[in-house]
């Protein structure tokens, strides 16, 4: 789960990405910040690919996807604006810089899920450092947190993409929470969440509380309301203003200290909890959401999809014939099917 420890491991992260790229790469953040795309296209040791969105996959929280290689490559969708495509290329630079550095590997050994989370969280935080300059993020975000609004005013006071700006937003959070870039059709475009568990990419969030009333309406809505995981599922409910963004919609949506109203309390979770398992059969540590066996009251492991049941026996070996038979094959007590007892 994403939580504080891992927002901070980001920012950590991305920190030591920028240190050894400058070392590296003298003038190298500059000339990226500039424009990613133009500056990635000269450099001899990788390939960047414009392709459809459709073939980036669903594995980033970008439109983009990285190929260790060898050769190692980078894709970015084509159907997205300058600012998005270049936001993308720097995420996907991200992993390549990660993956061919000891160093940089270093901290996935202490993440529960080998870094999987990490990685790509400090590819966020890494290209919207470089987009964004903290003097000009505190300028639209101050000290008390971002509100939807505030969020497009720093957005139209750079020449950052929208997820950049979601990033840089999510790092300023005051509580655990989430920023959201819908479409008009309420499907979720990007989302930089803080202390909360990520939502997928392309995943429906309209027909909810003020999203819905957001989207038919003129783009801006406050109130309570929850955001939709895996098959479904409802979160907690959460502190949520919305503003317009030029064709999307922004949602800040936050547990407590809402930065738009004075005094704003917990939520109570009221949210699925899930738990841990081991599972019996193959060792595997999991987390599960899915409803519990009515026998074992285990859910079933997601890697061999065995509960904690033992397994049923279905035929029997006969040491007679040496023919496995169904058990009616067999008399009670008898350990031979009935054609050779």
């Amino acid at each position: 789960m994403v939580n504080y420890v891992l927002a901070g491991a980001a920012r950590t992260q991305a920190a030591a990405m920028l240190q050894e790229l400058e070392t590296a790469r003298s003038g190298a953040l500059e000339r990226l910040a500039q424009g990613a795309l133009a500056e990635l296209e000269t450099w001899p040791e990788l390939t960047v690919l414009e392709v459809d969105e459709n073939r980036t996959g669903q594995g980033c929280s970008v439109a983009g996807a990285y190929d260790f290689g060898p050769p190692p490559h980078l894709s970015v969708a084509t159907s997205a604006s300058r600012a998005r495509r270049d936001f993308t290329a720097l995420h996907e630079l991200g992993h390549h810089l990660q993956k061919n550095s000891f160093a940089l590997m270093e901290p996935f050994a202490r993440e529960p899920d080998g870094g999987l989370l990490l990685e790509d969280a400090a590819c966020d935080a890494f290209a919207a450092e470089i987009l964004l300059p903290a003097p000009l993020v505190n300028q639209h975000l101050g000290a008390q947190g971002p509100t939807a609004s505030s969020i497009t005013q720093l957005w139209q006071a750079s020449n950052a993409s929208r997820m950049a700006v979601c990033v840089r937003a999510a790092q300023h959070l005051p509580a655990p929470g989430h920023i959201l870039l819908l479409d008009a059709t309420g499907h979720l475009t990007f989302a930089a969440s803080h202390g909360l568990p990520p939502l997928r990419r392309g995943s429906f969030q309209g027909g909810i509380p003020v999203i819905d009333r957001a989207l038919t309406g003129s783009g801006h809505a406050r109130g309570l309301t929850q955001v939709r995981y895996r098959d479904g599922i409802l979160g907690r409910q959460l502190h949520t203003d919305t503003a317009p963004m030029d064709g999307y919609l922004v949602a800040v949506l936050v547990t407590d200290s809402a930065p738009w109203r004075a005094f704003t309390p917990p939520t109570p979770d009221t949210g699925p909890q899930s738990r841990d398992y081991l599972c019996a059969n193959c060792d595997e540590e999991y987390r599960s959401f899915q409803p519990s066996c009515q026998r074992c009251r285990i859910p079933p492991c997601p890697d061999c999809g065995r509960c904690a049941c033992p397994p049923r026996v279905t035929e029997r070996l006969c040491p007679g014939c040496f023919i496995r038979h169904p058990p009616a094959m067999f008399s009670a007590g008898s350990d031979r099917c009935l054609n050779c007892d």
